[in-house]
């Protein structure tokens, strides 16, 4: 009993006691591969949140470690990813505008802060919380987002300074600039763009063709960022490119991150309440996402609650280590699952490997010129642009294709923190009138059989004395006024109806304030002359109805299924049937 306790928190316990050397090797070969991939991307990705790059590094050894203890997925890689990059440079730059706090405390406050709310809301089971955020709007916004990335980097690829947390500060500053654009800078990052797209499209196919497997052809084309890594750091280094104006990243401190509390004032964490619940929610969106469209894939379960809570601690331990906010990054998770990963110790090995690389091999990354990371970044991203969602919605749902066309103006035009604050916001208004608008519909029995369905879309036989409503949603105080005014509405005039039916096959909650104003049509019909009946009851829904006086206040009968309704009032009417 004490065991299963332990594995609930720590899944990594699980998987122990059948830990052999296949699956040793299987997670070793993932790590390997795995790390290959990350050590440009944490290193681009510290640099778009503005902040040094060996930061990168420090923000994907002890989050890896963290998660892999706590998480409940066996394939996520948790790290930096780009649009948790982007949020977490808007927020660093409004808080250090002053002077008051540096970057690194104010990215390790960051992290701290939204590891916290994602701990608190695992530990209270809240992740159900996250369902609440539409699909199509966190795409539309994550579209908005990855354009804004993409022009930041469009900048690094010119050897330009210009930079801008929206559409209307970024485009002018680039145009302002792009007289002054560096020749060799651009020959650089337009050749790292190039080779990854070819890398993309023809690397794996021609592996293929030279008599190499498919998965091991499918991984080494993923592996072309750090292939263009070592190439550009060669070049660099061969011909000088920093003495012809090409920017480089410098010197790149060694060693492992130093575990430190940064210093707190409440003026700082005020400021940075807000964008760290930002990222916190998307961070959990898009890291849940990934893990259980991966588990699916393995048939394995996702404990949404105990991802938070890993998801949390992670971040926490990003904030003691000197980096910035992580989530699970979607590309290396994907690798990672292809490459073998079996369980969390591959997260480990990552892990691992990250650190040896920042203890032994961070000199060569002098060399490596910014526009290569920029170019990585820019093929990383554009790959989250879906502008198809704007599409899909238009013809399925224009409710959802104005939420996602307003998420993604107001990203672009106003930035990240707005536009999050918009998806939000556009999210729960499509609940809550959905929720205040369930389908109603008059239904008729369709001959020859005992099903009922909507008059107005089937040819079905119907009885003058009698009036059935489906709703096929809950019932509850935002919605009951919609069903009594359409009661009320059809019997204007109407003086042969002798019985109203409420038809509750689909009805799976009614609440107190429906309930009363069920009582009240109730009530109503009565007066008027007219039974009110329900057909179709739900178990649950009956054992709540029998805990009120309603039904015994009813006018009418509750009747197992709608054809004996219609049926037995027809009789009673003594109607032909």
């Amino acid at each position: 009993m004490a065991m299963q306790h332990f594995t609930r928190w720590f899944p990594i316990l699980a998987t122990i006691h059948s830990y052999n050397r296949q699956l040793l090797t299987q997670d070793l070969l993932a790590a390997l591969i795995v790390t290959v991939l990350l050590i440009p991307q944490s290193l681009a990705y510290a640099l778009l949140a503005g902040l040094p790059a060996e930061v990168g590094f420090y923000a994907s050894i002890v989050p890896l470690v963290v998660y892999g203890l706590f998480g409940s997925s066996q394939t996520l890689s948790v790290g930096p990813v780009a649009v948790i990059s982007l949020m977490s440079a808007t927020a660093l730059g409004e808080v250090t505008a002053s002077g008051e706090v540096d970057h690194l405390t104010a990215a390790a406050i960051l992290a701290l802060l939204s590891g916290g709310i994602l701990t608190i809301l695992g530990v209270l089971k809240l992740g159900f919380l996250a369902n609440f955020l539409s699909h199509s709007v966190i795409s539309g916004f994550i579209t908005a987002s990855a354009l804004l990335i993409a022009l930041n980097q469009i900048a690094q690829l010119l050897g330009l300074s210009a930079r801008g947390d929206t559409l209307l500060e970024l485009l002018p500053n680039l145009f302002e600039n792009l007289s002054s654009y560096n020749q060799l800078t651009l020959l650089v990052g337009l050749g790292v763009v190039l080779f990854l797209y070819l890398s993309r499209a023809c690397a794996a196919q021609l592996l293929k063709t030279l008599g190499i497997e498919a998965a091991t052809a499918n991984l080494l084309a993923k592996s072309s960022p750090a292939i263009a890594v070592l190439i550009t750091i060669y070049f660099s280094y061969a011909y000088n490119l920093e003495a012809w104006g090409v920017a480089l990243v410098g010197s790149v401190p060694s060693g492992l991150p130093q575990f430190t509390f940064p210093k707190l004032s409440v003026s700082l964490l005020e400021s940075l309440a807000l964008p760290a619940l930002m990222i916190a929610i998307i961070g959990y969106v898009e890291s849940i996402s990934v893990a259980k469209t991966l588990a699916a894939k393995r048939r394995q379960r996702i404990d949404s609650n105990q991802e938070l809570v890993a998801l949390g601690l992670a971040n926490m331990g990003a904030g003691f280590s000197g980096g910035f906010p992580v989530s699970g990054g979607f590309s290396r998770s994907v690798v990672n699952a292809d490459a073998g990963a079996q369980t969390q110790f591959a997260s480990l090995f990552t892990a691992l490997g990250i650190g040896f690389t920042a203890l032994f091999f961070t000199s060569p990354l002098y060399f490596l010129p910014k526009a290569t990371l920029a170019a990585t970044i820019i093929v990383a991203v554009l790959s989250l642009v879906d502008f198809s969602i704007l599409r899909k919605t238009w013809k399925f749902s224009k409710a959802d294709f104005l939420a996602v066309s307003v998420t993604i103006l107001v990203t672009l035009l106003f930035g990240v923190e707005s536009g999050v604050l918009c998806g939000v916001a556009a999210s729960l208004m499509l609940f809550f009138w959905r929720a205040s608008k369930p389908h109603i519909a008059e239904v008729g029995l369709v001959e020859g059989t005992e099903h009922f369905r909507n008059i107005d879309r089937h040819p079905v036989k119907t009885a003058s004395e009698i009036l059935t409503f489906r709703v096929d949603g809950r019932l509850i105080f935002s919605n009951i006024g919609i069903l009594e005014e359409r009661i009320y509405t059809r019997l204007v005039g109407n003086f042969q109806v002798k019985h109203v039916i409420l038809m509750c096959s689909a009805v799976n909650e009614i609440d107190w304030s429906a309930l009363e104003v069920l009582g009240s049509i109730n009530t109503t019909l009565a007066s008027k002359g007219i039974r009110f009946h329900l057909s179709e009851v739900k178990g649950p829904v009956m054992d709540r109805l029998e805990k009120s006086s309603f039904l015994q206040k009813l006018s009418g009968e509750v009747f197992l299924s709608q054809y004996q309704a219609f049926i037995n009032i027809q009789v009673d009417q003594g109607g032909n049937l």
